[in-house]
């Protein structure tokens, strides 16, 4: 068995020695995706989609909950669309794909695909709202989009990609901007309760906001490697799109004015930040939660004796899914015990269930957990209580060690000199006093290649000086390297 885990484990290059190709071994070994002949595109198998969906049902309920209602809106959008929104063309243009010819003729005014969809969405919105009766608009889509990177990378970074985009118009800017850190918040519950990863919540600085917004705030986490990744935005765009729209309602006093509106989204990058917080050596390690399998059962022993623990494993696999876990039994006779343990540590199942012969006679199972690797004997009779306890465990015991691991790599810059040796030598997360000047930001990246990632809401300090320039400071902001 111990030769077996050797060999398997040695297909997947460990993180210290090259975090990025550890990434794309555990992606291709754990069967989540494979590339497309169209550059930048990825196929989502099975085991990746199901996660997606997952993440799906979970903020769906939330979204219906606060009364949003999903619709969908074209994948192409008119050129002139995206005119109306000076800042928001500018942000988006080296990106942007476009339909030329459709059926053999030339169109008289291309089309972008769809890279996001406010100014589309905006277009609906100024036919459909007339008065103060029709507001608050609260809409999400489930799409598709594309965005032509230049380097891609699996999940994180590819030219099309799964998301949802919410988009909100309201009557006054306080009900928008309610909304908006509503999403927020939303965002950063699912993402620390659903995938057990810790964010820190924001605004963005001017240079790193959405374009056309007002304000931009956002969830960022970091990885195993050191670097951040933005797990969410909620954007607060006031007054932006709907002049450019022309989004305009009569009110209680029949005077004509803008709505003001709001935009928000997460994407499949999510997949990405779930191998790269909580994996390892062996592979990935998913959260129960959003695990597809929660517990893989593995019948063992010699062939005599077979047929026996088969059918109690198969016993214990109804009595679990009748609990309403996501359970499966692994009964193959052509593959070793040894090689299933190593796959679905791979894999990333929560939990293993193995059963034998000496297991059967004492009325036990044995549970390992493939966060830490750690065994325990259960009786069979215990195990509709003790299984979803432990996969409890297992949830809240992730999220704190990423938690953890982000506390271990964070630190304080009390200048550039500081700050560059931060990440560059210890890698991670940098708090930094900063003036509010774009030329000291700029400095920040020009000199260690990181960007801020927001302006915390709750800084665990409050650095008195700017980082480059020394002048008080007017912020607290995290600067990282980032996917």
């Amino acid at each position: 068995m111990a030769k077996e885990n050797k060999a398997f484990v040695k297909e997947i290059t460990p993180q210290s020695e090259d975090f990025s190709r550890w990434y794309l071994d555990v992606i291709q070994k754990a069967d989540l995706m494979d590339y497309s002949p169209v550059r930048g595109c990825i196929v989502f198998k099975p085991d990746s989609y199901e996660i997606w969906e997952a993440c799906q049902r979970e903020l769906d309920k939330e979204f219906k909950r606060t009364g949003h209602r999903n619709a969908y809106f074209p994948l192409f959008i008119p050129e002139s669309f995206f005119q109306k929104e000076k800042e928001h063309v500018e942000g988006f243009n080296p990106e942007l794909p476009w339909v030329t010819e459709a059926g053999g003729d030339k169109l008289e005014e291309r089309l972008a695909v769809r890279p996001t969809s406010e100014t589309m969405i905006g277009h609906m919105y100024a036919q459909w709202i007339q008065s103060y009766r029709d507001l608050p608009v609260l809409l999400n889509q489930w799409a598709n989009v594309v965005r032509w990177e230049k380097r891609t990378l699996p999940f994180l970074r590819t030219s099309e990609f799964l998301w949802q985009e919410g988009h909100t118009a309201h009557a006054t800017e306080d009900e928008a901007r309610a909304e908006t850190m509503q999403m927020l918040d939303i965002y950063t519950r699912f993402v620390e309760d659903f995938l057990a990863i810790p964010v820190i919540q924001g605004q963005k600085t001017p240079s790193e906001k959405f374009a056309g917004a007002v304000d931009t705030y956002s969830i960022e986490a970091i990885m195993k490697d050191g670097k951040a990744l933005q797990a969410g935005t909620s954007h607060y765009l006031g007054q932006n799109f709907a002049k450019g729209f022309d989004i305009q309602y009569l009110d209680k006093d029949n005077q004509l004015k803008h709505v003001y509106t709001t935009s928000w989204g997460i994407s499949t990058r999510l997949l990405g930040a779930l191998i790269m917080v909580h994996g390892d050596d062996r592979g990935l390690s998913l959260p129960p939660k959003v695990a597809t399998t929660q517990v893989i059962i593995i019948p063992i022993g010699p062939q005599k004796s077979r047929e026996p623990v088969v059918e109690a494993a198969g016993n214990i696999l109804n009595q679990l899914q009748g609990l309403g876990l996501r359970v499966r039994m692994d009964a193959r006779d052509d593959v070793s015990p040894g090689w299933k343990f190593n796959e679905y540590e791979m894999r990333g199942v929560p939990i293993r269930l193995e059963i034998g012969p000496r297991d059967l006679e004492n009325q036990q199972v044995v549970l390992v957990r493939r966060d830490t690797g750690e065994k325990q004997f259960v009786p069979i009779s215990e195990l509709e209580t003790a299984l979803p306890s432990l996969l409890d465990t297992i949830q809240h015991d992730m999220f704190e060690a990423a938690k953890t691991f982000r506390e271990d790599h964070s630190y304080t810059a009390e200048n550039l000199e500081e700050m560059t040796s931060y990440i560059n030598d210890k890698r991670g997360f940098v708090l930094a006093g900063w003036c509010g000047s774009d030329e000291c930001e700029r400095a920040v990246k020009d000199a260690c290649s990181a960007t801020s990632r927001n302006i915390p809401f709750d800084p665990p300090a409050q650095p008195t000086n700017c980082v480059n320039c020394g002048k008080p400071a007017k912020h607290a902001v995290w600067f990282a390297k980032s996917y």
